[in-house]
């Protein structure tokens, strides 16, 4: 499917932001369109959208119909692959049905049974309008436009794209089962699911699931919005693991590590990640994404523990815990039907520490 041409998108904004998108504001545009479309990702494959019982050929033809309310909607893959390999670190799915309520069903490919999930959506890449005039202002330290939590229900995101308005670029499709939270990413532009980053790049061994509630949390901080691009992603990959160095997270992305380095500091900074020195890794600090009666009292860091590759921080354990079939230190799989939350190795070294 080809991209959406930037004069469709041009036009949008012209409707939907009025006097704020002026001359300046349509340059600005085109900047950010052409430097999203160069940054190509590989995508899962094409998708066809269904808003409140409608298919639209695009997303920005739904957000263009006054009509279009986003109550329901439907994200459908064209042609799902078959091939395993298309699919890594990502659940398979033929399409994802929206309700009203909030809910989601995720249906498998083939006709399978559906996963019931919440669902959510996350405003990734995005322009918003801003007229020369509020540009001048606000490096004049004036007030800035400030956009609201970027996370929310289907009709929620469509809501602030058209009240603010923000043009996305991409957006992320979080289904919160009670398993686990599944991602999608969905490229706007060219209207198909992008892969997961890691695809290729990561060992799908070193992946720990982490459950709903923890899932949830980390999302609901993302969706706050004042973090950069790459620092979410970073803290993403990082929260799905035991711990990264700046290089490995460098060659996920496929940047300069440098850019990464700067990134991750700004995420220790705001305490959501822990570095070791010792050993150059950032680890997500799980207990900075627990309820505020389960975190340590007075911002006390985690007790270091004898084996510094083991992680033994009582708020950790509690947040990792429910991982399932993994050992919430190592990451190294359990059999099913485990009497304990660790396996065996960390299970010794924890006891004789």
């Amino acid at each position: 499917m080809p991209d959406v041409p930037l004069d469709e998108i041009d036009r949008l904004a012209r409707t939907l932001a009025g006097e704020r998108f002026d001359d300046f504001s349509a340059r600005v545009l085109a900047r950010a369109y052409e430097e999203y479309v160069v940054r190509r990702r590989p995508t899962i494959g094409p998708v066809a959208l269904t808003v409140d019982g409608k298919e639209f050929p695009t997303f920005f033809s739904a957000l263009a119909d006054p009509e279009a309310l986003f109550t329901e909607g439907e994200v459908r893959l064209v042609a799902p692959p078959a091939a395993e390999s298309s699919w890594a670190f990502s659940v398979p799915f033929e399409r994802v049905a929206f309700h009203a309520d909030g809910a989601a069903e995720l249906h498998p490919p083939g006709g399978g049974a559906p996963r019931r999930a919440i669902a959510r959506v996350l405003l990734r890449e995005h322009f918003l309008p801003r007229s020369r005039v509020e540009e001048d202002r606000a490096a004049a330290g004036g007030p800035r436009v400030q956009l609201p939590p970027r996370i929310g229900t289907l009709a929620q995101g469509m809501m602030i794209c058209r009240v603010q308005p923000v043009l996305p670029f991409s957006v992320a499709l979080l289904l919160y089962t009670a398993e686990e939270r599944v991602r999608y990413e969905v490229d706007l532009v060219r209207t198909a699911v992008l892969a997961d980053p890691r695809a290729g790049r990561f060992a799908p061994a070193r992946r720990i699931p982490r459950p709903s509630r923890l899932a949830w949390a980390l999302d609901r901080a993302i969706g706050q919005g004042d973090l950069s691009l790459l620092a979410t992603r970073s803290l993403e990959v990082l929260a799905e693991t035991n711990g990264m160095s700046s290089v490995e997270l460098a060659h996920v992305f496929g940047g300069v590590r440098e850019l990464v380095d700067s990134a991750l500091q700004g995420l220790v900074q705001r305490r959501y990640v822990a570095f070791d020195r010792r050993t150059g890794v950032y680890r997500i600090r799980l207990e900075s994404f627990l309820p505020e009666t389960e975190r340590p009292a007075g911002g006390e860091e985690a007790p270091a523990a004898a084996d510094p590759t083991l992680r033994t921080s009582v708020q950790e354990l509690i947040a990792a815990a429910d991982a399932r079939l993994t050992c919430p230190l190592c990451g190294r799989p359990i059999a099913a039907g485990p009497s304990a939350i660790l396996c065996d190795d960390c299970a010794a070294v924890v006891g004789t520490a």
